[in-house]
């Protein structure tokens, strides 16, 4: 995969995650904690810019491996989320993906220009044969990308993720390279 994504809007990059991101990556997550922890049970175990250092080690070896690629959002020169492959199945071309982005770029169709690019790249990059998301039912912003690239909603997992003190069902969402428009 490659280092650097450009999408359609000039101003919006995606960036493989560096060690060099993790104070910028802490306080990120940090100054948005109220926004996603709603939806991100990862959350609370970042409580320092080493926790965030500490994960884009495991991004990097895993990216290495070809098993995992987190992507930072740059727009322009700001980290405003992380779109990328949370896994990569090698031997059934099928990846996983997963985002989050800043509470006030929320609404300005940045995430789905950056999950657009993406997708983009693992059909071509990683000849990928299949995308998907897994959505928790209530989140109706992640769900509206997914929808806006053209996912195909293919089930419901019940009571998939453990979200702090409940489980949460979630939407399985998924696109073929067959089905994908550019």
């Amino acid at each position: 995969m490659i280092a650097e994504i450009k999408t359609a809007i000039p101003s919006l990059t995606l960036r493989l995650l560096k060690e060099e991101n993790a104070g910028e990556l802490f306080l990120r997550n940090d100054d948005n904690r109220e926004h996603l922890r709603q939806w991100m049970p990862w959350l609370d175990e970042v409580i320092s810019v080493s926790d965030s250092l500490n994960f884009i080690h495991r991004c990097l070896v895993c990216a290495a491996a070809g098993t995992q690629f987190n992507y930072a959002l740059f727009l322009d020169y700001e980290m405003v989320g992380i779109v990328g492959f949370n896994s990569v199945e090698k031997a059934n071309r099928c990846a996983t993906m997963g985002y989050w982005l800043a509470k006030p770029q929320t609404g300005r169709g940045l995430m789905t220009t950056a999950a657009k690019a993406l997708v983009s790249q693992g059909f071509l990059q990683l000849g990928l044969n299949r995308v998907q998301a897994r959505v928790a039912t209530g989140n109706h912003l992640s769900q509206a990308v997914c929808d806006r690239l053209g996912f195909k909603k293919e089930g419901v997992l019940r009571q998939a993720e453990w979200l702090y003190d409940h489980y949460v069902d979630l939407t399985v969402n998924g696109v073929l390279r067959s089905e994908w428009k550019e």
